[in-house]
């Protein structure tokens, strides 16, 4: 507290004014402030020298630090950590100083230390992570996750909808675009763009919602859906309020949010994606990511060998499948019973094969995805 240390040089200059008194017994008064004769010696020199000011604390701090950072290294540091908008912290900007800057190799908590001299960090402890267990895919392009953003307000007073895929494997940013809505045509048209440059995956995860969910009163199809199934992809959907499933594109829209979406009032669509193109080269190429061990994405990921078609292939089934066409309204005819699969499958082949030579069961197939099951015995059950 203050009052104490006013205390400590108030006695301080007691015992000095004492001991230069006629006759004082200065060890005597030394035993008596509870000080060494040492430090009481010290008191008088240091007073003899520079009056009252010679009584305050002074810093232990030594007046050179030989292992201590070079100043210059140290403002390379706080540049970085300008340039990341005040967003990573040591091991990040330990790695990209070696990396980008060509500087020596320089502990994380040491970088740390540097950000909380400068007054760019607090000082206070971080909560410990809790620990996951991490789901990974083993190569690039084996699964794509997808998502929207949530929406955000602009100057113009519409609102900007940030269309997200990333890779499983490397967690590279396939696609980050400004949308104005949350259609299908909307989203068909960027990832048409995504597949050209890119490739196809081997799935694609996405949560239940529109455009690429429906709602479970109509059909569980959409037309997105189907054309992800025509071009060979598989479509997963996460579990209902489970984003979790979606966990590495959700810590990408956090990390979209910590390190852009809170600098800038967008003016419109194209500020936002000039903007969104600038983060994505840099979360791609620049950025070390801490789960893959602060290698960059784009040092992990390679694009899929699997092409685009500009031209979508025909739907074909194997030789003994069952092939109806969808009528309107979602039904199909078989062995004189009606069955409803879906109204977005209106105009195209399913096939039905028996999933037992002697089980009245049959599963439907659209392409290469089972859709749906239904049981001879009782038609008007579909699973």
């Amino acid at each position: 507290m203050p009052w104490q240390e006013v205390t400590r040089v108030s006695s301080r200059e007691e015992f000095v004014k004492l001991s230069g008194s006629a006759g004082a017994n200065r060890r005597e008064l030394c035993r008596r402030f509870g000080i060494s004769a040492k430090t009481g010696y010290k008191w008088l020199k240091r007073y003899a020298r520079e009056g009252p000011s010679g009584l305050l604390e002074r810093s232990r701090r030594p007046r050179r630090s030989p292992t201590r950072t070079a100043e210059q290294i140290e403002q390379i540091v706080i540049q970085l950590r300008v340039e990341s908008r005040h967003s990573w912290g040591g091991r990040k900007l330990a790695r990209v100083l070696v990396r980008d800057r060509g500087g020596p190799k320089v502990a994380p908590s040491t970088v740390t230390n540097i950000l909380r001299r400068a007054g760019m960090i607090g000082t206070q402890q971080a909560p410990p992570s809790p620990r996951w267990e991490r789901f990974q895919r083993s190569v690039p392009n084996e699964l794509w996750q997808m998502d929207f953003k949530g929406h955000f307000p602009l100057l113009t007073q519409d609102r900007c909808h940030p269309l997200t895929v990333l890779d499983d494997y490397s967690r590279y940013s396939l696609v980050l675009k400004a949308c104005g809505d949350e259609r299908a045509d909307t989203v068909r048209d960027a990832l048409t763009a995504a597949f050209r440059r890119y490739g196809l995956p081997g799935e694609l995860l996405m949560d239940n919602g529109p455009p690429w969910g429906a709602s479970a009163l109509e059909s569980t199809f959409t037309a997105l859906w189907l054309w992800f199934i025509r071009l060979g992809i598989r479509v997963i959907h996460g579990r209902p309020r489970h984003p979790q499933t979606q966990g590495k594109d959700e810590r990408f829209h956090r990390s979209l949010k910590f390190e852009l979406l809170r600098h800038f009032n967008f003016s419109s669509l194209d500020h936002c994606q000039r903007e969104f193109d600038r983060f994505r080269e840099r979360y791609n190429l620049v950025r070390p990511h801490d789960s893959l061990e602060l290698d960059t994405p784009a040092s992990r990921y390679r694009v899929s060998p699997i092409a685009f078609p500009e031209i979508l292939p025909p739907i074909e089934y194997p030789h003994g499948f069952a092939v109806r066409k969808v009528q309107h309204g979602g039904w199909i005819s078989y062995r004189g019973h009606q069955f409803r699969v879906g109204k977005a499958l209106r105009g195209f082949p399913v096939a039905l094969r028996p999933l037992d030579r002697h089980d009245p069961l049959r599963e439907v197939l659209f392409g290469h995805q089972p859709i749906a099951t239904i049981d001879l015995n009782n038609p008007d059950a579909l699973n």
